[in-house]
């Protein structure tokens, strides 16, 4: 009997480490779990329109067959076909060839014109369907850089998103104010996609939800100028904790623009990539500015993302 027992603790003593490592496991999956579902509000600035551009010259498409039985230089496209059959002995027959080849190019610019604005636009030739570029720059920087979250704010509070201009502004400013960080500038990743007018939005849209959907709330937003605050979602936890401010956590600001164009972005790997890319973006014009959307998280002054939150929800980004 006293054997028997002594086995079953023997038994019993070597299941014990197992168990204890596996719970050891999960409290240490859900402390992650929790810190990675920490509550962390975002800000947004921004607006614009996907309106075809006006056209200065609207030339005529459609076709009118030449009146009477005549014909004259660079007709339509029955041109070619109608001439008379008669009198092509002499110089005549060197005229007809002119005017033959006159009407013949004619009608292949026509038909040219025709497919281009039906099949997404021909560049130069009145598109109502241009190119257009939509890129997204995301830079995160380490929570030392706390002021660049009270100058996005500031903007969001004062800024005009209602306007083509305000929203130059608006891309200026916030390149600019990534620019004065590069200190703090830790990861980094930029992507461009070329498309046309009609589709833009699809993919403007597309990537705007992306980053949205990270935040746990809004607290700060002024989209075409509508301008809405809520409470940082961290300051109505239960508990009321507080989170921690230590330098080695992070903050994330991204900008996304469509515009008119081609617009090039290197593949980002360096400081001086990240330079160039707020450059260029904080250049583009307010002509062919369509729509812009600057967002950063956390937006409430003083919080910070940690690494496990980068890594959870910032994948694509690389260190620089």
């Amino acid at each position: 009997m006293g054997h028997i027992f002594q086995n079953f603790l023997s038994r019993l003593k070597s299941l014990v480490k197992p168990l204890m490592a596996i719970a050891l496991v999960g409290v240490l999956v859900l402390g992650h779990a929790d810190a990675a579902n920490a509550a962390r509000g975002g800000g947004r600035i921004g607006g614009g329109s996907f309106r075809a551009p006006s056209r200065t010259i609207s030339p005529s498409r459609s076709y009118r067959a030449p009146t009477g039985g005549g014909y004259y230089p660079g007709g339509g496209f029955g041109f070619p076909f109608l001439m008379p059959l008669f009198g092509f002995g002499g110089g005549f027959g060197g005229l007809f060839t002119i005017i033959l080849f006159v009407g013949l190019a004619n009608f292949i610019l026509r038909t040219v014109r025709e497919l281009g604005d039906s099949n997404g636009g021909v560049e130069g030739l009145g598109s109502s369907n241009p190119t257009v570029s939509v890129a997204k720059l995301q830079l995160g920087l380490l929570a030392e850089a706390r002021s660049l979250q009270d100058d996005l704010s500031r903007m969001a509070l004062s800024a005009d998103t209602s306007s083509a201009a305000g929203l130059t502004q608006v891309l200026q400013e916030a390149s600019l104010a990534m620019l004065r960080h590069p200190e703090y500038w830790q990861y980094a990743t930029a992507t461009t996609e070329s498309t046309r007018l009609l589709s833009a939005e699809q993919s403007f849209n597309q990537l705007v939800l992306a980053e949205r959907s990270k935040f746990t709330g809004e607290t700060l937003t002024n989209v075409n100028n509508r301008l809405e605050q809520a409470a940082s979602p961290s300051a109505a936890a239960p508990g009321g904790d507080l989170v921690s401010t230590e330098p080695g956590e992070y903050i994330v600001a991204s900008v996304i623009v469509a515009t008119q164009g081609k617009l090039n972005l290197p593949k980002i790997s360096s400081p001086q990539e990240v330079r160039q890319v707020l450059s260029t973006l904080g250049a583009i014009s307010s002509d062919r500015l369509l729509a812009v959307e600057i967002l950063w998280t956390p937006q409430a002054s003083g919080e910070s993302l940690t690494s496990d939150e980068m890594i959870a929800e910032y994948p694509q980004l690389t260190l620089i």
